[in-house]
């Protein structure tokens, strides 16, 4: 495609011009002009990004996802690089089974993003727009109000197109009723990365039946007295004492986070949940030998969660949780197998060790990892803990296609691409990264 070498010559020309000289309404002249040429490229760029899907694998790319190739290709989040497939899919041209080409799911809204008359923020306002609208509406309706939402947006300011979608969306529906199906798209809880203070945010959408077990849990243990951290022996069962509900200062949100953990603890210690990659399910802990007698520092569980010390010695007293204790180095004991399956106790040393997946880049928690052999088992590998490491599951799938691992002498594990996947213009230094065993996603 040689016309790329035609735009980025242009783009060279333009940035070594000199912008000192331009007037304030010159200037923005030229930005409105810039901003044209942006969207333009952003939407052909959509374009080859269906060139991508429509040919290839991930596995094929070197990756698990899409969305993992175009974040290591193009050197960006996983979420930009998700949110952008997701717009190829519907404003990209899209190949059928027998090979015809398709049109965009949205056509107006492609058009008009391939004019750049349309922007970013207005293409998120559609998006939302059909993301919320029931499924009982008709095809056709929906693609009256696709080429309007449009037009309006060609016309409009992203805060105007807001309010036009939402008043659209009031005509379509004006009795607010959604299916089983619209919930059920739309349901979901995402927890946010542990901030400095150890906190997470949580927020999300529930569905109707899991809104009633929830009011079920909170009307029991979110009562005012009950489960309250404050009491030395925080109440879990039977009626609060007037006098505890009565010294109960938390707010209603309080009492319900409190209710949420006593809710999960004990359902962790019922054991009803079986097990999960060969431990029971419960709370898999590390720490140092020092902090432990400390009584200070922070300890990691399974999932990378950040553990204050005091919280651990608390939740001990709760549950029989799994606790691995290593030095200040890191070390972790010898253990050695002669079967295939990973032991507990193996596993438990890769999740002080490794703490989760060791491909570079890959943050997912030990929890959802699989125990890989390193050389593999059906290579005489043994079941040994030198010989083991955290693989994820797509990740270690790639392992069957032309990805290969070894161990470093410190001890650390590379992860190495077939040659192959050395894209023209990509270093393959990137491709082995070094890694440090103390944390997620660098081990």
């Amino acid at each position: 495609m040689s016309s790329i070498g035609v735009v980025e010559a242009a783009v060279d020309a333009f940035y070594a011009e000199s912008i000192e000289d331009l007037t304030a309404g010159e200037a923005l002249a030229v930005l409105a002009r810039l901003e044209v040429v942006q969207r333009r490229l952003a939407s052909r760029g959509l374009g080859l990004i269906s060139a991508v899907t429509g040919q290839a694998s991930p596995m094929q790319l070197g990756g698990t996802s899409y969305a993992e190739v175009l974040s290591r290709r193009l050197h960006m989040g996983k979420g930009a690089a998700r949110r952008r497939i997701a717009d190829a899919e519907l404003l990209a041209p899209q190949r059928a089974i027998t090979g015809e080409q398709l049109a965009p799911q949205l056509p107006h809204t492609a058009q008009a993003l391939g004019r750049g008359d349309i922007g970013e923020e207005h293409l998120r306002i559609i998006r939302h727009f059909f993301d919320r609208l029931p499924v009982v509406v008709d095809a056709a309706t929906r693609e009256a109000a696709e080429a309007q939402l449009a037009v309006m947006a060609t016309q409009f300011r992203p805060e105007a197109l807001r309010v036009g979608a939402d008043r659209m969306m009031a005509l379509l529906n004006p009795d607010g009723q959604f299916s089983d199906a619209d919930r059920a798209r739309r349901r979901g809880i995402t927890i946010g990365p542990q901030g400095f203070d150890g906190m997470s945010a949580i927020s999300g959408l529930l569905d109707p039946e899991t809104r009633a077990y929830l009011d079920a849990v909170f009307a029991k243990l979110a009562a005012p007295g009950m489960c309250n951290p404050n009491d030395q022996s925080p109440l879990v069962d039977g009626q609060p004492a007037d006098d505890a509900a009565e010294r109960d200062t938390r707010t209603v949100a309080q009492r319900h986070h409190d209710a949420l953990r006593a809710a999960l603890r004990s359902t962790l210690v019922s054991t009803e949940l079986g097990s999960h990659h060969g431990l029971p399910v419960t709370v898999v802990v590390t720490t140092t030998l020092k902090e432990l007698e400390d009584g200070a520092g922070i300890a990691i569980t399974g999932a990378g969660t950040r553990l204050p010390m005091r919280d651990l010695i608390r939740m001990a007293t709760h549950a029989h949780h799994y606790l691995a204790i290593f030095d200040d180095h890191g070390r972790a004991l010898y253990l050695g197998r002669s079967q295939r399956i990973a032991s507990p106790d193996q596993r438990l040393v890769l999740h002080a060790r490794d703490r989760g997946c060791t491909h570079p880049d890959c943050h997912v928690p030990g929890y959802l990892c699989q125990a890989h052999h390193i050389t593999e088992w059906v290579h005489d590998g043994p079941t040994d803990i030198d010989n083991l490491t955290f693989a994820c599951a797509p990740h270690h799938r790639l392992l069957g296609h032309g990805w290969t691992t070894r161990k470093r002498k410190d001890g650390t594990t590379e992860w190495i691409p077939p040659p192959q996947l050395a894209l023209p213009g990509e270093t393959r230094h990137d491709d082995i990264v070094d890694q440090c065993p103390h944390g997620v996603g660098s081990r």
